[in-house]
């Protein structure tokens, strides 16, 4: 792995929490995600499922994690079964995990090589009353594609029909919104190599770089800082590009007088920075281009202060609506007696700032949580207010990655620049 070892407490200590929320008499299956097929004798690049790896810290394709706390024998409370290798596996893909690195690497004493799984799990799944399977439910998810654990799913309920089975979902929902320290630090990392990534941009963005140039050059950084790459696909939208907001086609040349919004994030060990920064293509803010970043970076500043236990992303949403409204009316882009006329299911404000302003981030991206749960130490949201006008080719998004604590919001992306002046300086020393 690109990525520096993780101690395995860290698994451990996720096992722990996760076993506590089970009912008894009940096993567990997790699964690897699938490697890929493009076409021909093509694949994608493998990426681990992130429960699986929650739960394991196992980075390898064709591996399986079964959690079975009341199993009679202890040694099968927490089994690993591993693809086996080989001297033609080693010679054609490389080492896979020997069974003493995965212990090393997860924490969990009992490995076997995949194909004993069904002789292994048939008598746990006999002994237990219930039987977890994991399914995804992240409310933006795409289903389209059969995965491991859906074929798996399909496997079992076929294999044990008179079984009770339980969703694993709303267990990863609970346990993985909130942060260990460990977590928070391997956030912190990737939210390090993405400052790296930003610096280095300011000194190479100019009138004429075309977008994917610019993307090029944030995967020079990443890469070269132990990241595996991109914690999603880089957005680098110039001109009037910046008002769709997943534009991920980087094609464009950018223009003298232009802005560009640039959002991206590196992966480290899984976990994501998710970072967006609007940058005058030629060092210099137009006096409007400015009106309008100023009025994006007030309305982010409030809201990080809003970023606090006990908050809840709907009335969190309703009070950032309220602050992004007052600016959008100093803009002279909303009256301020139709905002008191709107009717508040449809308010004026979304026709400039759409999007909502934070989601949970971690492993994934958007990472898993509940929109209906207060607020608690330890969440890390994005918070990336926007104000996007189509009319003058003018989009503008800051977002930066923020710790909720008992103390207050600590923002992790502190270090990577936001004020317009201090951009405007470290683009023209």
């Amino acid at each position: 792995m690109l990525y520096q070892p993780i101690d395995n407490d860290l698994f451990v200590q996720n096992r722990k929490r996760f076993v506590g929320q089970l009912q008894p008499d009940s096993i567990v299956v997790l699964n690897s995600n699938d490697i890929m097929p493009t076409s021909a004798d093509g694949v994608y690049p493998f990426v681990q499922h992130t429960d699986l790896f929650y739960l394991s810290g196992i980075d390898q394709e064709e591996s399986t994690l079964v959690i079975c706390p009341d199993a009679r024998e202890e040694k099968h409370r927490q089994i690993l079964f591993l693809k086996e290798t080989s001297e033609q596996i080693a010679l054609w893909e490389g080492r896979k995990y020997s069974k003493e690195e995965a212990t090393d690497v997860s924490g969990i004493q009992t490995v076997y090589w995949k194909h004993e799984f069904e002789s292994i799990f048939k008598p746990l799944a006999l002994q237990s009353d219930a039987i977890y399977l994991n399914t995804n439910e992240h409310l933006r998810a795409d289903t389209s594609v059969q995965t491991r654990d859906g074929r798996f799913l399909e496997w079992c309920r076929q294999s044990f029909p008179l079984h009770r089975y339980q969703r694993l979902a709303p267990i990863m929902h609970q346990l993985r919104a909130v942060k260990s320290a460990p977590e928070v630090d391997l956030i912190k990392k990737a939210c390090g190599i993405t400052e790296k990534a930003f610096y280095r941009l300011l000194g190479f963005i100019k009138p004429g770089v075309w977008e994917f140039e610019i993307a090029a050059e944030i995967c020079h950084e990443f890469l070269t800082r132990r990241s595996r790459g991109p914690a999603y696909q880089t957005i680098v939208a110039s001109g009037e590009n910046a008002c769709a907001l997943h534009y991920i086609k980087n094609d464009r040349q950018c223009r003298d007088g232009e802005l560009v919004l640039i959002d991206f994030g590196a992966e480290y060990a899984h976990y994501a920075a998710d970072v967006t920064r609007t940058l005058p293509v030629n060092g210099r803010f137009t006096k409007r281009q400015k009106q309008i970043y100023n009025a994006v970076l007030a309305v982010q500043k409030a809201a990080i202060e809003m970023l606090k236990p006990g908050n809840r992303m709907d009335e969190y949403n309703r009070q950032v609506g309220s602050v992004m409204e007052a600016e959008l009316i100093s803009l002279g882009l909303l009256d301020a007696g139709e905002v008191k006329r709107q009717s508040r299911p449809q308010p004026l404000y979304k026709k400039y700032f759409p999007h909502g302003t934070s989601h949970y981030l971690g492993l994934d991206v958007h990472d898993y949580g509940d929109g209906y749960r207060k607020f608690e130490a330890g969440m890390v949201f994005t918070c990336e207010p926007g104000i996007y006008i189509r009319d003058e080719a003018i989009g503008v998004r800051i977002e930066n990655d923020i710790l909720i604590t008992a103390d207050g919001p600590v923002d992790l992306t502190a270090g990577i620049p936001r004020e317009a002046e201090q951009i405007e300086a470290l683009m023209n020393e």
